[in-house]
């Protein structure tokens, strides 16, 4: 019986592809970077042999939705810091590039959502969603979008879209990483904790220690912010310059505004950046950000994503009520449409990911293979 959604030479295609090239995963490898390994060779033989092509044409295929999440594209060295988070510039209009010149059809948010649950998908449809809302996104990453004409949806965090300063608990992490190979010094603000900068839990150690005697202070916003500047002195970083970048910042309102015009899309992502399982608190998030979302746009936002990707059952129903169409989070898959609308998938895109596996999981291949369509015979 052939697969469905292929014909006869493409499930042949397909089936004799997955022998050669996804036989060995189920080896079990004693370490990630040995599967990771045996992934990559795998996706690059399904690749040589057409499979992952034969996959993107199919009609299993037209009938999903990949859509792509990113975080930041970088304004400076964020990258290197954080791979996971943060994409170069560079690297991401060669996502873009791989997209226009695959033939991929980049829909609005809203349209590709309709069209998934109608059935009337294209053939290769993607949608593009950035969440938070940071500068990085203003001055990077939108002018490619727009050079390359594609429409993109940010889920927009507002709380800190009206404080011109980094987000407190992140930049503390990107200054102790940048001060890695400088800082000489066996104390940091006086707290009884040991410095040691070249591991990243040494670092989350200062953090903690950090965050805890700034909590039990009741330290505000700008006594925080001022904390920042107070460290970054004592690591020898120009406060100031890494300041006036705006790395680590949200977009201003009226950046927010602009591109709202220019025809960005910009939705939930709650105000504060959290989901309290608490229902009025909940509420509250998804009440908070709407309003400032329609302050600044004019638009009412019903499309939400989930801040961290932390969602629970409890919060459908919350959601609901609150008129939300669409949540999505970052459990990695393509949307069908069997998925609950707000439970949708991505694909977290990063630095870590390969073109090779970048393609591979927009065209399906991985879904294909997690989900054992491939193996049917």
């Amino acid at each position: 019986m052939s697969n469905p959604g292929f014909d006869r030479g493409q499930s042949v295609s397909l089936r004799y592809s997955l022998i050669l090239s996804v036989g060995p995963m189920r080896i079990r490898p004693s370490s990630s970077t040995m599967r990771k390994s045996l992934k990559r060779a795998a996706l690059h033989t399904l690749r040589k042999l057409g499979g992952s092509s034969v996959l993107a044409g199919s009609r299993w295929r037209s009938e999903r939705l990949a859509i792509l999440c990113y975080h930041g594209i970088s304004l400076d060295d964020e990258h290197e810091w954080d791979p996971n988070f943060f994409m170069d510039p560079k690297r991401f209009e060669g996502r873009l590039q791989l997209l226009r010149d695959g033939g991929y059809n980049v829909l609005p948010l809203a349209e590709a959502l309709h069209r998934l649950y109608a059935r009337t998908l294209p053939p290769k449809s993607v949608a593009i969603t950035i969440d938070d809302g940071g500068y990085d996104f203003y001055r990077q990453a939108f002018p490619l979008l727009r050079e390359y004409g594609m429409p993109a949806t940010v889920y927009l965090t507002t709380f800190y879209c009206f404080c011109s300063r980094p987000i407190f608990p992140i930049f503390l992490h990107y200054l102790l990483w940048k001060a890695r190979n400088t800082f000489q010094g066996s104390n940091l603000l006086g707290l009884n904790c040991p410095v040691d900068l070249h591991r990243k839990a040494g670092r989350q150690k200062i953090i903690d220690a950090i965050v805890a005697d700034a909590s039990e202070r009741k330290m505000l916003l700008a006594a925080r912010h001022d904390l920042g500047g107070k460290l970054a002195a004592e690591l020898g970083l120009d406060f100031q310059q890494i300041l006036s970048s705006r790395i680590l910042q949200l977009m201003k309102p009226d950046e927010v505004s602009d591109l709202s015009k220019q025809g960005l899309d910009i939705q939930l992502h709650t105000h504060r950046h959290r989901t309290p399982r608490d229902r009025d608190l909940f509420v509250r998030e998804i009440a908070d950000n709407r309003k400032i979302i329609w302050e600044i746009t004019g638009v009412d936002p019903v499309h939400f994503c989930y801040p961290s990707g932390v969602y629970d059952q409890i919060f459908l129903p919350w959601l609901a009520q609150e008129r939300v169409v669409s949540a999505t989070t970052c459990e990695s898959d393509l949307a069908a449409p069997s998925s609950h609308s707000l439970l949708l998938p991505r694909i977290v895109d990063t630095c870590n990911l390969s073109e090779m596996e970048f393609q591979g999981a927009i065209d399906g291949v991985t879904a294909a293979v997690r989900s054992g369509i491939l193996r049917r015979s």
